[in-house]
């Protein structure tokens, strides 16, 4: 069999226009495609053609049924038909492009050939030149590692060629890889963050970037923002199908503007949320100093007051976001010294407000 043509696909946002002509029509015409990325070399062919996919397996030697995945060449068309929830997109802001797959369920009609039970793992490489590409051509790419099955991956254009069952239509040159190795495969899901490969991005890595620390504020921290902060955890918990939320990294904590440090939640409030299964028993307030605030991504504040007290506070430009619990602007009244029937009006409204929260969250 001939050799494989060897073209070079610079690391660059304007490769040559006649590199990415040549390397379009070998992929529209269901060719295996050399292509380089920041981590390893790919074998990249369309995703909606049978023939190309089974061209695809065969070079590989890889077994039907075996995963490819979506490289796109931004994100947003990454998430094109995907209903990615706001955990997810926090993810994929953060570390796209770049060395993650993120396998979530849900793809566009043209890549059914590829999804598997409903899941679909979807990368937006870090090379310029590759990104250049997969913008220019009108159908989706799928590809794997340069390599046979069961073999390293290759980390220049040289090994990517070598050692395969036939020859690529093409190989692009794009330079060594700069990160030698796999990119970090995650799957994400409803009661699901699992990591089935380990690569530069670690799994604190994602749970730093999808999860939110969030801090609730009312006046003293004995009351209203003890039971936000016990409520938002379980509703935290339950929309993410998990014990605890911190497993996708959210925190959800509590102060008050004018709190002394120590003081347990009052009777009534423990009892409103004993009353939905959750407990404020190892509750101690906490002042809500300017360094507690800057250590969360989001406050919510009880009322207007504690609002205009903290932005008053906190040094212009720096620190979380800071907005009323109500996304509607009402402040939620304090039931301090009132009866068991107002801790619970107010835990009811409380509740309401966080669920019409939940949706930026997760």
């Amino acid at each position: 069999m001939e050799p494989p043509r060897i073209l070079t696909l610079a690391d660059a946002p304007d490769p040559a226009p006649d590199v990415l002509a040549t390397a379009a029509q070998a992929l529209a015409t269901g060719q295996v495609v050399v292509v380089p990325t920041e981590t390893v070399y790919g074998l990249a062919v369309r995703a909606d053609d049978p023939a190309a996919l089974e061209r695809l397996r065969t070079i590989k030697g890889r077994r039907e049924g075996h995963a490819f995945t979506w490289h796109a060449g931004d994100p947003r068309r990454a998430l094109e038909g995907m209903e990615l929830p706001a955990w997810s997109a926090r993810v994929a802001a953060a570390h796209w492009p770049g060395p993650l797959t993120l396998v979530r369920r849900g793809a566009p009609e043209a890549l059914s050939e590829v999804i598997q039970d409903g899941w679909l793992g979807v990368r937006v490489p870090q090379h310029a030149g590759l990104a250049a590409l997969l913008d220019l051509v009108d159908f989706p790419v799928v590809a794997t590692s340069a390599n046979p099955t069961g073999q390293p991956p290759a980390a220049d254009a040289a090994g990517a060629a070598s050692g395969l069952a036939f020859p690529p239509a093409l190989v692009l040159d794009g330079g060594p890889a700069r990160e030698g190795r796999g990119s970090t495969v995650a799957r994400a899901g409803v009661g699901c963050l699992e990591l089935l490969r380990e690569g530069p991005l670690s799994l604190e890595d994602l749970r730093a970037a999808g999860g939110l620390r969030i801090a609730m504020v009312c006046t003293g921290n004995t009351c209203r923002s003890p039971m936000a902060e016990a409520l938002a955890r379980g509703l935290l918990a339950r929309a993410l199908g998990v014990a605890d939320p911190v497993d996708f990294g959210f925190t959800v904590q509590s102060a008050g503007v004018t709190a002394w440090d120590g003081g347990r939640a009052s009777e009534y409030a423990q009892e409103a949320v004993a009353e939905q299964g959750l407990s404020l028993a190892e509750h101690r307030s906490h002042a809500a100093t300017l360094e507690r605030l800057e250590e969360v991504d989001r406050v919510y504040c009880m009322t207007r007051s504690h609002r205009a007290a903290l932005l008053q506070a906190l040094p212009p430009g720096r620190g979380p976001t800071v907005e009323l619990l109500s996304p509607a602007g009402e402040d939620v009244p304090d039931p301090f010294g009132g009866s068991l029937a107002l801790y619970r009006q107010t835990r009811d409204a409380i509740q309401a407000f966080l669920e019409a929260r939940l949706a930026e969250w997760v």
